[in-house]
């Protein structure tokens, strides 16, 4: 017999999805092994709403600003300030927030490892081994490690290792590119900053096909864009979105990019012993980039859906899991997938989206959803005001307003 050390899961990747998958399954007396490469962050504006902070049990130190206004910046450059009522928009710094998660993980009970995936290799007798280089993406210290699991979870990312290896369709993914920069906070009230206020910039010339970004932290702010066009000039542009923002001075520090993806996975499992979470699964949300709070979801999902599949022993309960998440999510990324394929086309059209978000009815159903993470039902009618106005501004009878 192979004597190598045996865990229930493996969990590849330590963000907010594996983490949160490590910890649930440490948590109902798995054993568990957190494999982390470490040594990057992912670009991320950082905003987690009320609902992720109570559910998931969030302490008020690693909130480091909360968000009281949202600003829509039009092509033309006409504002659009939107009042978030009835409480905040938390914002998180995901390298403390990130570490937070994993460390709560390990006190679960799951054991954490510095190292990088390699592959899922199965023997004749049919035991799952995963197979890691040791120590970071940036000190890999040459040792390779060989554990045998019951179950792979994948929490690696957009361009997800074990997806590629062993989930059909998973190299297909749809993604936006993302690029942020760190920066010093100015003062409060300096060219205009307000640390309790987030900017997203629908412009042609920050992003042809999604948004820019200006996301305060505290003593931090991220600067950043998407973009799925290719050679679209990222850091360029953000330059150009600091220096429009009033933060061109201010010291950076530090850069980050990566794809985040805008469309969940048709199949998160292999049928067998492998199943993906988060990013790699591709829940992120369409037009808003939002992933924080999806990805903590579908990791706790993803782990109830793995407990069934090592209680049963049925590997059709592995997707569990995603048939979950769809129900309770599904509509809201449809309808977000449209508005993103709708309103981001082109320069025009952005300038009567943000037009639109002027209206009280948008505003108030728009931000209900987005707190509470589910479709507002309760106000037909004002659903019914929304969508004759998203017709009239569609085929542009209605004016923008300046």
């Amino acid at each position: 017999m192979d004597q190598v050390a045996y865990f229930d899961a493996v969990v590849v990747g330590g963000g907010p999805a594996g983490a949160t998958a490590a910890r649930e399954l440490a948590a109902m007396g798995r054993s568990v092994l957190l494999l982390d490469k470490g040594g990057r962050i992912k670009p991320c504006g950082g905003a987690v709403p009320p609902r992720l902070i109570q559910d998931f049990e969030i302490p008020a130190k690693l909130i480091k600003a909360r968000i009281t206004t949202a600003r829509m910046v039009s092509p033309s450059d006409a504002r659009v300030d939107i009042p978030i009522e009835n409480g905040y928009v938390g914002m998180v710094d995901r390298d403390e927030f990130d570490e937070w998660l994993r460390e709560r993980a390990r006190l679960a009970g799951a054991a954490r490892e510095l190292g990088c995936f390699e592959s899922v290799e199965r023997d004749g007798e049919g035991r799952t081994f995963v197979c890691y280089q040791k120590g970071n993406s940036g000190t890999l210290e040459g040792e390779r490690c060989r554990v045998r699991t019951s179950v792979v979870i994948g929490a690696d990312g957009a361009l997800s290792n074990v997806g590629r290896s062993e989930i059909p369709g998973a190299a297909k993914i749809p993604y936006v590119f993302a690029y942020h920069e760190i920066v010093r906070s100015p003062v409060e009230g300096s060219d205009g900053f307000d640390g309790r206020r987030c900017d997203v910039y629908y412009q042609g010339q920050v992003s042809p096909d999604f948004y820019g970004w200006v996301f305060p932290h505290g003593d931090t702010t991220s600067v950043g864009v998407g973009s799925c066009r290719k050679g679209f000039a990222l850091r360029a542009a953000t330059g150009e979105l600091r220096r429009h923002a009033g933060l061109a001075g201010q010291p950076t520090v530090r850069r980050e990019g990566a794809p985040i993806p805008l469309k969940p996975l048709k199949r998160w499992d292999n049928g067998r012993d492998c199943i993906l979470a988060g990013d790699a699964a591709g829940v992120v949300a369409p037009a808003s980039g939002e992933g924080i709070y999806y990805a903590m979801a579908c990791g706790q999902m993803v782990a109830a859906s793995a407990d069934a599949f090592l209680r049963t022993g049925n590997p059709k309960r592995l997707g569990d899991a995603r048939r979950s998440f769809m129900k309770d999510h599904g509509r809201v990324f449809w309808v977000l997938g449209i508005l993103q394929h709708f309103w981001y086309r082109n320069d025009q059209r952005r300038e009567r989206f943000v037009s639109m978000c002027r209206d009280k009815d948008v505003q108030r159903l728009t931000f209900e959803a987005y707190m509470n993470k589910k479709l507002v039902h309760s106000s037909p009618m004002a659903h019914a005001k929304i969508f004759f106005k998203d017709l009239a501004h569609l085929m542009g009878l209605v004016a923008p307003k300046a």
